[in-house]
């Protein structure tokens, strides 16, 4: 599993585009929270009118089915950046220097190029749907009310796109300190120890209080 992580940053180019994708990582993760938060609201409003008026509300399933692409994917180039994903560390945690740095690379690197194939192929998807000659530019629509499907069609690749910059700056970061031999490399997620993490948990508390 995904230990707490930490991404250092300093004055060179890979942190300062490390910290301007950051910015764009954390608007759309903050886009997927308001759509679980709607989600909750539509599901209010939907269980209220059935029970209270015996009339629920229209497409509620057809809003979900809209709604979950924006709560599966926007988030994932955030997660990545900060190394919050599954992983096995199991192997990992017993390498250090330019063999963990190595190791770290070509892992990066397979994630890269399954998700350029997953960009390719959404797009695809999302291209089938749409369609400017078309009643809403949209050549299919939800069975319920007929929504569109074009726009939740285009977030897949949208969101597998940031993760692709994300995957380039992690490949460069981890690349970099493979080369030079680096300690602590800047702009990558850097997996802390057990005693690590009990620290920085310690002095977040004493912080706080």
């Amino acid at each position: 599993m995904a230990g707490q992580a930490t991404v250092l940053e300093d004055g060179s180019l890979i942190s300062r585009l490390d910290q301007r994708l950051l910015r764009l990582e954390k608007l759309l993760a903050l886009i997927s929270g308001l759509a679980v938060f709607g989600l909750m609201v539509l599901a209010v409003v939907s269980v209220s009118g059935r029970n209270a008026i015996n009339a629920p509300l229209p497409g509620y399933v057809d809003w979900i089915e809209q709604a979950m692409p924006l709560i599966a994917f926007l988030g994932i180039s955030y997660v990545q950046r900060d190394g919050g994903h599954i992983r096995m560390d199991i192997a990992i945690s017993r390498l250090h220097g330019r063999a963990l740095w190595l190791f770290e690379t070509i892992s990066v690197v397979l994630i890269l190029l399954l998700m350029i194939a997953l960009v390719w192929g959404s797009w695809s998807h999302f291209d089938r749907s749409f369609d400017f000659d078309a009643p809403l530019w949209s050549r299919d629509s939800s069975i319920d009310i007929g929504i569109p499907l074009w726009p939740a069609k285009l977030l897949a690749p949208v969101a597998f796109s940031v993760l692709c910059l994300r995957l380039v700056l992690q490949v460069w970061g981890y690349g970099r300190a493979f080369v030079l031999g680096l300690d602590h490399p800047v702009a990558v997620p850097l997996i802390q120890d057990a005693a690590a993490q009990a620290a920085a948990e310690a002095e977040q508390f004493e912080g706080r209080s």
